[in-house]
């Protein structure tokens, strides 16, 4: 059963001790570079288990960094893997994937593939990042994208998922976008002006959303669980 949660207000149980495995797709990405240090600091995973096409710039005793062909079956270059929580930050831009196709085959089948992959390895919740305004039926092809893959996510019967809706992400990206830039600027200032409904269209940091990423997998909710601006925002300070 699928739950819109605005109030985040569930007891949270302690951190079990590090006996976990986590497994996190996108650790490269804006949010995936701020997630990565949580979850290696977190008291309760043993490993984290990060895959990626190119090496990731960062070295941990708990981290595994696996380099995959990506264009291949996730699945069978996971096989023996076992994880209990995975975590899928993957995720690029109309701009940047250069097509509608191209950016389907990211945002759409390869966010499946890894959640098709975690299930497979395990995985007992699935955390991602997704958009406000996600919808199956949007005239948007950005929104419809995300829309249906939460649909067929949800179609895999996890155990857990938590579905992160935030609006536009701040921070610092590793490559120079300057309309997101710009985008970025406005937001510091027009964001506080978005007030009740409107406030879940607020631009969040990539911090903030890396927090509650953690915040969600250790909220212990079960099914589907969907959660806009003002719930990241109390998930990640739960941490």
């Amino acid at each position: 059963m699928a739950v819109n949660d605005n109030a985040a207000s569930a007891a949270r149980p302690g951190p079990a001790p590090a006996s976990r495995v986590a497994l996190v797709a996108g650790g490269s990405g804006l949010v995936g570079r701020a997630l990565l240090p949580l979850l290696l600091a977190a008291p309760e995973y043993a490993r984290v288990q990060a895959i990626s096409r190119r090496p990731l710039p960062i070295e941990h005793a708990r981290l595994a960094n696996r380099v995959l062909r990506f264009d291949s079956p996730l699945e069978s270059q996971l096989k023996g893997l076992s994880v209990q929580d995975a975590f899928c930050c993957l995720g690029t831009t109309l701009r940047a994937a250069g097509s509608q196709a191209a950016f389907r085959l990211v945002d759409h089948d390869l966010v499946l593939a890894f959640a098709r992959a975690a299930k497979a390895a395990g995985a007992e919740r699935l955390v991602i990042v997704s958009s406000v305004g996600a919808n199956a039926a949007s005239n948007n092809f950005y929104l419809r994208v995300k829309g249906e893959t939460e649909q067929d996510l949800e179609a895999l019967r996890l155990r857990s998922l938590d579905i992160l809706q935030p609006s536009l992400l701040l921070g610092a990206r590793s490559e120079r976008r300057p309309l997101e830039l710009a985008a970025q600027l406005a937001g510091w200032v027009l964001g506080p002006l978005l007030m009740g409904r409107s406030a879940s269209y607020r631009p969040i940091e990539a911090s903030v959303v890396a927090a509650a990423m953690r915040g969600a997998a250790r909220s212990g909710r079960l099914g589907t669980t969907r959660y806009l601006y003002p719930a990241l925002r109390r998930l990640a300070g739960d941490i």
